[in-house]
């Protein structure tokens, strides 16, 4: 069996996914044959967390540290150069098949209350391919008896038509605010962002949040990764749920896969939201949260 478990491959006409179960997320994704996300093999463990669900809360806690309702909570330090707790639990849990059609799985993963979040969560993605492309439907519900705190986002990697690297591709984020991070890459402020029209990648090493996202009268944001040389692009969309999203530019990556992609992260909320609360998902016992969001090919 693959490092990233067992895995479902959904087709639409000239779109196909790979979906896994380690994860709950995407080990490829192509269109027309020709690659829309990074994959990885079957003996890799996902690098950069690539295509998985991050939950109960995305990026980074600053220190592990967080107080909620009065009480002070300690998370595991998983990344050690920041001392932070990044991306949650549920990236490496393993994910079970509820429903599998030609084009489509849903998945769904319980978290268990643990040390340093006693809560339990249940949740549920529907990933399917259809005429606009890729499309993550997500579920989040509490079966407790007490609130819970938490964020969701995810961590495909996008890559613009035929470029070997990023460098000629151009990015546009839709968001007029960008969060100044420190050096545990956590915020310490804002600014104006700089991705509002189409900007050339060159040599620029992104890491970065933005906020006030900029929406379509459907209510959806798009940040659009296009390729001048072959006319080709990929955009990222999300619904309402999901308030920010996270650029990484992969140069932390190793090898071919250095810059060769980018990240779009949807994500409910900012980095050290458990800590901060801000646009922290507060889910009561027997609530249910929904958040939708998706990758276009061009």
């Amino acid at each position: 069996m693959a490092l990233s478990g067992e895995q479902w491959v959904i087709a639409y006409n000239d779109h196909e996914a790979t979906i896994v179960a380690v994860g709950g997320g995407v080990r490829s994704y192509s269109y027309r044959g020709r690659p829309v996300v990074m994959s990885y093999g079957d003996e890799e463990l996902a690098p950069g967390w690539s295509g998985h669900v991050l939950a109960p809360w995305p990026n980074r806690t600053r220190d592990g540290k967080y107080a909620y309702d009065g009480t002070e909570y300690q998370l595991p330090i998983n990344e050690i150069e920041t001392n932070t707790s990044l991306h949650g639990f549920v990236a490496w849990a393993e994910w079970t098949a509820v429903d599998v059609t030609e084009t489509s799985v849903t998945l769904e993963c319980r978290l268990p209350a643990r040390l340093g979040y006693p809560w339990t969560l249940q949740l549920r993605t529907r990933w399917s391919v259809g005429p606009q492309g890729l499309r993550a439907a997500h579920t989040v519900s509490n079966p407790g008896t007490k609130t819970a705190p938490f964020g969701l986002g995810t961590h495909s990697y996008l890559i613009p038509g035929s470029l070997e690297r990023i460098d000629e591709a151009t990015l546009h984020v839709p968001a007029a605010k960008k969060l100044k991070l420190d050096k545990q890459s956590i915020p310490v402020g804002s600014g104006p962002a700089d991705f509002d029209d189409p900007t050339v990648l060159k040599d620029l090493v992104i890491d970065d949040c933005y906020g006030d996202l900029k929406r379509g009268s459907d209510g959806k944001a798009e940040v659009r990764l296009a390729d001048p040389v072959s006319g080709q692009s990929v955009t990222v969309w999300m619904d309402e749920s999901f308030g920010w999203v996270h650029i990484y530019t992969a140069d932390g990556l190793e090898g071919d896969r250095k810059r060769g992609s980018v990240a779009i992260e949807p994500t409910t909320c900012p980095p050290n939201a458990l800590a901060t609360g801000e646009d922290l998902i507060e889910l009561s016992p027997s609530e249910a949260w929904f958040g939708v969001w998706g990758i276009r090919p061009e």
